[in-house]
């Protein structure tokens, strides 16, 4: 059978399942292997050589000039990851990105931020892959070592506490903490600067 280029992310966007054995799967792959290597390159460039840059600018297909990445940075899939101004990732940051990740305004990802947005199926594990597109909003707070699991949501402004594993969608103003995260206390909006 034949299918259209683009056909294996339309699936990734419906939340799967893929299955790797399928032809349409290569696409992926081969997305998977230049970000890779292009991650690796701007990783191995020093931290205060500003070219690494220009690799990351490669793997997102876009400008940096509005956005401020640290390396070390592992993402698999840069064609579906979106940005808006003023995004900071620190260093140390992994995204597993086939599902889709998008960073609103003014988000900042402390050290060793994991977002996952692909999940292995139960019972064929090996072979075939389910999807959640994470979506993390404006001004948004993620600290050192939080997990973002597929399919979830953390609102505007909310915080995520150090070493959090987010499985549910965090409310906006939220401050949530623990493994897996609760709400532990809401911030007052009118306190909030941009």
């Amino acid at each position: 059978m034949d299918y259209e280029t683009g056909y294996v992310y339309k699936l990734m966007d419906e939340g799967g399942p893929t299955d790797v054995r399928e032809p349409y799967f290569k696409e992926a792959v081969d997305e998977m292997m230049r970000a890779r290597t292009l991650c690796a390159t701007a990783n191995m460039l020093l931290p205060d050589d500003p070219s690494y840059v220009t690799y990351l600018e490669e793997l997102f297909g876009r400008s940096l000039d509005d956005v401020r990445i640290l390396t070390p940075f592992i993402c698999d899939f840069g064609n579906r990851v979106q940005f808006g101004k003023g995004v900071f990732v620190n260093h140390s940051a992994i995204f597993s990105a086939s599902g889709g990740i998008e960073l609103e305004e003014g988000v900042m990802l402390a050290p060793a931020v994991r977002i996952a947005t692909i999940n292995h199926d139960m019972n064929e594990r090996h072979t075939k892959y389910t999807y959640g597109k994470v979506l993390i909003k404006k001004n948004a707070w993620i600290g050192m070592g939080a997990t973002i699991c597929p399919g979830v949501t953390v609102g505007e402004y909310a915080v995520v506490a150090a070493g959090a594993v987010v499985t549910k969608d965090v409310p906006d103003f939220a401050v949530v903490g623990g493994v897996p995260a609760k709400v532990i206390r809401y911030q007052d909006p009118t306190e909030q600067k941009e």
